[in-house]
């Protein structure tokens, strides 16, 4: 005897996966389309027809490419030819790399020195490349051009290089195309992203799993009973088959619809404008999270700085008192055009008490000639370039350097009325408020290192003579270098704990002799072929001595919009922040401190650099000794103490507040996300915007894109995607917490609505001789689990316990989460024991109250079974949604209006008594009354956190 009409199975089982299927169907379409946009960037390549369109898609090694300032390097390719005068152009690493310094890239010399870029078509010529590596910072290869004679090579480096996903700051370049697709060294730095499942999939797998076990073992105890007699083998399938609906098939679906509810609600919430989900299975992921593992640059930073303070020892000027640097410096150069004379020769301003106007004058002076800037002049359309040189046009200046601080310090000398206006190999120009073109001629310049931490340069003023030793660097080196002072070291740290990064700037004025001195030696130490860096460092240090400190200066890279209330929230919701960045050690631990990721009083341990495993061993048992203390280490380091303590390193950095890592590659922060996932068990949730943070996105268990500046790749990449990290804090806090709650109560009571009919139909059997014949057969099965119950359960992911406003106040709410309560074994062993209660009470009450017919026992539990999920479905809401009144009544309505159709299982005659509806009243009562007392009891006397909140 069959059990059932076929359709009762595979109508729900093709249901489930049709639903599965179209979601992940419009969610690979969708990530194609946005592939494609990418691919469908147009270049201009270089050919014999002159230049020609190419898509970046149908990019070949070999191509001639253009490509124009401000726009993105394609593929990787060998420097040939700038447009730029002075042969050479800046490029923007920091989707790379992270770092904020901008790079000087230099063409082959042989290409460059061509009339025009239509002639590299003209040469014959070939590039020997190493093959390709993830090393972003080194090049080994050979240019080799054959139609000269003799022929001529010439070696290359990584100044000769365009990586992929670089950004061109200046002039327009011309590029050979070495490696395209899988070889690239931004695609080499990234892992192979891999799917995602949500913890609370695999929780619900494994209930799953538990309910299949209960299955086979009610299926074994019901032939048991029956003493294994006849077939006993059969009699299991049948009641396997009986008892299948213990396994809630609509559980997947619910979720599933569940999910793309959250993601309609996620990209329609104003509060967070232009945030997309991309990844729409794991919404309840962010109502979890114990890590969040940051970018710095163009995440938590504009990279933008800006100058924040001046400080001369006995006053300080900051943002607010700028306008008193500009009365000075002009007050300064308007007496020096009325009193001429005076200024020629030499004078004795050292020994006399200088007034305060030339102390701020000297400050200033020294900051706009010590640096690596140059102006650049571009026409505007109104002006053509050379004339706007000529004339040194404002409007049409533009500053290149390595480093986004230096330009900050131009840019407020040119504020305060001293301007920075021109600058080739051998001298400098500055502009006066008065219009009077100040000249210098620049004779020895030692650029910055991370060694030395600090720049120098030695110019000569045109009209007086006079030679100047100008320097600038970190406390930490001038604090040994200048005159003897007390107020140093304690501004210093005073300008730090504000986040601001400190430069101490001196100067030293050299007599002719005294310079001559030093080129003779300079030069000589040049030359030498032994130990050339440390004879040439003893050299510069032989002029660093008792140097004259003029001024501090502080400059703050520009915090994105409220990223110090953002983190504030997270720290306050139990998520510990990581900082992962590919930029200096000192701007990191500067942004750290501004952001407030570190707090006030928090003390920073920054892990000394470590090469081998005693070192490591020694920095770690220091760090070991340290308590409730932000931890800051460099990518060096930390691959060795991996290397060698992977686990006590793991350790005591999870008990630390915060942790930046510096100078880490793409793969080294992968790797962090994948230790903290192993080490810890937590979710792990990665936010970045550059192209070198997708690895640690794809890594995380959730990964959010910022939409930067620099285009789209992490945003690409993530599962999610913001405009702005701040609304990093509602994501989390409202739609994460509400998103795992509904998918927890949804999940609970799919599982009740099933567990409620098996239970009835195992009571049914155990009375009838353990006979294996279904109570309710066709539509019934069907009905139930669809139009009757679907609408008014699914409402659930509309429920809410608190406002959305109160769950970003009390971030608290959200460490509730954290311990996974909502769904657990004990909420399942809960629901479970409800289900069993409640479909025995109706079970046991439609056999003691039936009359004459069998009809009468199917009318009875059918409809007390409809009205408990009804009533369940109120009694678990807390927050009531128009549509969830809507989907109760047309449940209810539905169920009503089919009786006429059911008349095969149901007398219509009988429901129309008033013996049925007392009977159904009094089992309905029975089974839900006693769950309404203990819900309102737990309320009075044990309420949860958030019910204190709400009343």
């Amino acid at each position: 005897m069959r059990l059932g009409a076929l359709y009762t199975y595979w109508v729900p089982l093709g249901f489930v996966l049709a639903v599965t299927v179209i979601r992940e169907a419009v969610e690979e379409i969708r990530c194609y389309v946005r592939d494609r946009e990418v691919n469908c960037q147009v270049y201009s390549r270089l050919t014999v027809r002159g230049t020609v369109k190419v898509k970046s898609s149908n990019i070949q090694v070999g191509d001639l490419l253009i490509v124009e300032k401000n726009q993105r390097v394609p593929a990787d390719m060998i420097f040939l030819r700038t447009s730029e005068k002075n042969g050479s152009c800046f490029l923007r690493t920091d989707q790379l790399d992270g770092e904020t310094d901008w790079k000087l890239r230099l063409p082959v010399a042989c290409t460059q020195r061509l009339p025009t870029a239509a002639d590299l078509l003209q040469i014959r010529s070939y590039v020997y490349a190493e093959e390709p590596n993830i090393d972003i910072h080194n090049f080994v290869g050979t240019f080799t051009r054959e139609d000269s004679d003799p022929p001529i090579s010439e070696s290359l480096s990584i100044e000769n290089t365009l990586w992929a996903g670089t950004v061109i700051a200046s002039g327009t370049v011309v590029g050979v195309v070495l490696y395209t697709g899988r070889e690239l060294r931004s695609v080499m730095n990234t892992s192979n992203p891999r799917s995602k499942i949500g913890l609370f999939d695999l929780e619900v797998n494994c209930l799953t799993k538990i309910l299949f076990g209960a299955l086979v073992v009610v299926s074994l105890v019901m032939v048991a009973l029956q003493h294994f007699a006849g077939r006993w083998y059969l009699q299991t399938i049948r009641f396997l088959l009986l008892f299948s609906n213990i396994i809630p098939i609509s559980l997947r679906v619910n979720l599933d619809m569940g999910k793309i509810v959250y993601s309609w609600v996620i990209r329609r919430d104003s509060k967070i404008p232009g945030t997309v989900v991309r990844s729409s299975t794991i919404p309840e992921q962010l109502g979890r999270i114990s890590y969040l593992l940051t970018d710095k640059t163009g995440t938590l930073t504009q990279n933008e700085m800006v100058f924040k303070r001046l400080h001369l020892g006995t006053v300080a000027y900051g943002l607010d008192s700028m306008d008193e640097v500009q009365s000075h410096i002009f007050s300064i150069y308007t007496q020096q055009s009325q009193d001429p004379p005076a200024q020629k020769g030499p004078t004795l301003t050292t020994k006399v008490r200088r007034t305060m106007s030339s102390r701020v004058h000297e400050a200033v002076k020294a900051i706009a000639l010590c640096h690596n800037v140059t102006p650049v002049y571009e026409s505007n359309g109104v002006t053509d370039q050379a004339e706007a040189e000529k004339q040194y046009e404002d409007s049409c200046r533009v500053y290149q350097a390595s480093s986004p601080d230096e330009v900050a310090l131009v840019q407020w000398t040119e504020s305060v009325g001293l301007t920075l206006v021109g600058r080739d190999q051998s001298s400098m120009q500055l502009r006066t408020p008065g219009d009077q073109i100040l000249n210098f001629t620049i004779l020895q310049i030692f650029p910055f290192t991370y060694e030395s931490k600090r720049m120098g340069i030695i110019v000569r003023d045109e009209s007086t003579g006079e030679i100047t030793f100008y320097m600038k660097g970190a406390d930490v080196v001038m604090a040994g270098i200048v005159q003897y002072n007390d107020w140093l070291e304690e501004e210093c740290g005073n300008m730090a704990r504000e986040g601001l990064r400190v430069l101490v700037v001196a100067k030293k004025s050299l007599a002719e002799e005294q310079y001559q001195d030093f080129e003779a030696r300079y030069v000589q130490a040049k030359l030498s072929v032994h130990d050339r860096s440390l004879k040439v460092a003893t050299v510069i240090e032989s002029l660093e001595m008792e140097m004259e400190l003029l001024c501090l200066t502080g400059v703050e890279d520009q915090l994105q919009a409220d990223v110090r209330p953002t983190l504030e929230t997270l720290r306050n919701a139990g998520i510990k922040v990581w900082m992962l960045t590919g930029d200096k050690l000192e701007t990191a631990t500067c942004t750290a401190k501004n952001a407030h990721l570190v707090t006030r009083n928090q003390d920073i341990h920054v892990f000394r650099l470590v090469t081998n495993r005693s070192e490591a061993h020694l920095e770690l048992n220091a760090f070991r000794r340290k308590h409730d203390c932000a931890l800051v280490i460099s990518g060096d380091s930390l691959e060795v103490c991996l290397k060698y303590y992977e686990y006590e390193f793991m350790e005591l950095a999870c008990q630390c507040p915060a942790v930046v890592c510096c100078r880490c590659t793409p793969t080294q922060k992968a790797q962090i996300v994948r230790l903290l996932q192993e080490r810890t068990g937590k979710l792990t949730c990665a936010v970045g915007d550059g192209g070198n943070d997708v690895s640690m996105i794809q890594e995380s268990d959730c990964g959010v894109g910022v939409e930067g500046k620099e285009g789209k790749q992490a945003s690409l990449a993530a599962d999610f995607s913001v405009t702005q990290f701040k609304h990093l804090g509602r994501l989390l806090m409202v739609h994460g917490r509400n998103s795992y709650k509904r998918s927890a109560a949804l999940s609970q009571f799919v599982i009740h609505r099933s567990l409620c009919i098996s239970t009835m139909q195992a009571v049914f059997s155990s009375v009838f001789y353990f006979a294996s014949v279904p109570l309710y057969q066709g539509f019934l099965i069907i009905g139930y689990s669809t139009i009757y119950t679907m609408f008014p359960v699914f409402s659930l992911v509309l429920d809410k316990d608190v406002k959305s406003e109160v769950a970003m106040l009390y971030p608290e709410l959200y460490k509730d989460l954290l311990k996974g309560r909502p769904l657990s074994y004990k909420t399942f062993l809960i629901w479970v024991l409800i289900s069993i209660y409640q479909g025995s009470t109706i079970m046991y009450g439609a056999l003691l109250l039936f009359e004459s017919e069998f009809v009468h026992i199917v009318a009875i539990s059918f409809t007390s079974l409809i009205l408990t999920e009804l009533l369940m479905v109120a009694l678990t809401i807390q927050t009531w949604h128009w549509l969830m009144t809507v989907a109760e009544l047309l449940s209810l309505a539905c169920y009503i209006a089919s009786l006429v159709f059911l008349h095969e299982f149901i007398d219509v005659y009988f429901i129309a008594t008033l013996s049925f509806l007392w009977k159904v009243s009094v089992i309905t009562l029975v089974s839900c009354l006693p769950l309404y007392v203990l819900k309102y009891l737990r309320r009075r006397f044990s309420p949860p956190s958030y019910s204190k909140l709400t009343s």
